[in-house]
C-alpha cells in the first residue's frame, strides 16, 4: 500500500478526476456483475470521461454529511476508536486499483466502511448479511491497504444502526483483484466496450452521452441483425399488450359496479380514484404571459424505427 495523493484540501474536482484514472472499491462490485445501480458500460463510460460527473443528488448528500456521525455511533457501540486518512491510497502491484478509506481503526490493522440508507434497506441487514455490493467494497479496500479485517457501519434513517466485522479472505481478495485487472486491461488498456446491457444505468449513460444530434445521415449494415431483433420484439410486446388489455376488460365485466371481487385466492379491485390535473391549454390560451413565465423547456431524443422502401 503505497499513498497516492493527500485529499485533505483537495479540491472536489480534482478528486473527481483522480478517481477516473483507476478503479476504486465503490467500482468493485460493478466489475464483478453485482451493482444493481451501475453498469459496466456506465463504469467504462465515466472512467473513459465519456460522460459529465454525476451531480450530488440528495441521497449522496446525506451521506457524505452523515458520515462523521455514524462513525461517532460506530465508537459508540463498540468502544473501538477510529481515525481519518486523509489520502488516497494505491495498490502495491497495480497503479489503477487505489482506496479512499473513511476511517481508520485505532490499534487495528482494520479500516471502516461507513454508509447511510432507508428503511427499505433495512431488511438487508436485520439477519445479519452484508450486501455484496458493500461486501466487495470492504474486500477492495482490504487488498489495497493490508488490513486484516474491515468494519462496516450502517446507519437506516430514522430507524436503526447496524455494525458488521468482515475479516479478511486472501482467497477471495485474489479472485477480485484478478477481475480488476483483466477489466482494466480489457476495457482502459485494450479499448474494448463492455456489451450493451437492458440496465437503466446503461440507457442513461447513452443519453448522456449522445444528448443531441448533429442532423446528418448515416448508414449502418451492421446493425440490420439488430433492428431486425427490436421490431420482431416489439411485436410480440404489442401482442402481449393487446392480450392483457383483453383479459382485463374481461375481469372488468365481471366486478361490474363492485369495487372489489375475489377469485379464490385473488382479489381484483376496480376502485375510483380522483385525479387533479392543470389544463395547460387553457392556461396557455387565456393567461400566456403566466404560461411563458413557469413553461420549462428540455431537450430529448425520440427513438424509432420504421421500413423505408
Amino acid at each position: 500500500m503505497k499513498v497516492l495523493a493527500s485529499t485533505k484540501e483537495m479540491p472536489v474536482d480534482e478528486w473527481r478526476n483522480l478517481r477516473k484514472k483507476s478503479l476504486g472499491g465503490s467500482d468493485a462490485a460493478v466489475v464483478l456483475g453485482l451493482n444493481k445501480w451501475k453498469s459496466e458500460y456506465t463504469l467504462w463510460a465515466d472512467k473513459k470521461g465519456f460522460i459529465p460527473e454525476t451531480e450530488d443528488n440528495e441521497a449522496m448528500r446525506i451521506g457524505r454529511d452523515l458520515e462523521e456521525y455514524v462513525a461517532h455511533r460506530f465508537t459508540e457501540a463498540t468502544g473501538k476508536k477510529v481515525r481519518k486518512r486523509n489520502y488516497m491510497f494505491v495498490h502495491d502491484c497495480y497503479e489503477y486499483i487505489t482506496a479512499n478509506v473513511d476511517r481508520e481503526i485505532v490499534g487495528e490493522n482494520a479500516g471502516l466502511e461507513c454508509k447511510t440508507t432507508n428503511i427499505f434497506a433495512k431488511s438487508d441487514f436485520e439477519s445479519g448479511e452484508v450486501s455484496l455490493y458493500y461486501y466487495c467494497q470492504c474486500m477492495h479496500y482490504m487488498a489495497v491497504m493490508g488490513y486484516e479485517k474491515m468494519y462496516l457501519a450502517v446507519l437506516v434513517l430514522g430507524k436503526a444502526f447496524y455494525w458488521f466485522e468482515i475479516n479478511r479472505d486472501d482467497t477471495e481478495i485474489e479472485s477480485l483483484i484478478n477481475a480488476e485487472v483483466g477489466w482494466w486491461n480489457k476495457y482502459m488498456v485494450g479499448d474494448e466496450i463492455p456489451q450493451l446491457d437492458e440496465s437503466s444505468s446503461t440507457s442513461d449513460t447513452l443519453e448522456k452521452m449522445y444528448p443531441y444530434d448533429n442532423g446528418s445521415v448515416i448508414y449502418n449494415s451492421n446493425l440490420k441483425s439488430d433492428v431486425e431483433n427490436y421490431l420482431n420484439l416489439k411485436k410480440r410486446v404489442d401482442e402481449l399488450k393487446k392480450s392483457l388489455v383483453e383479459y382485463e376488460n374481461k375481469i372488468k365485466a365481471g366486478i361490474g359496479e363492485a369495487e372489489r371481487c375475489f377469485i379464490g385466492k385473488y382479489e381484483a379491485v376496480w376502485k375510483k380514484q380522483k385525479r387533479c390535473t392543470i389544463d395547460t391549454k387553457k392556461i396557455k390560451a387565456e393567461k400566456p404571459e403566466i404560461y411563458k413565465e413557469f413553461l420549462k423547456e428540455t431537450i430529448v431524443r425520440t427513438f424509432k424505427i420504421k421500413e423505408v422502401n
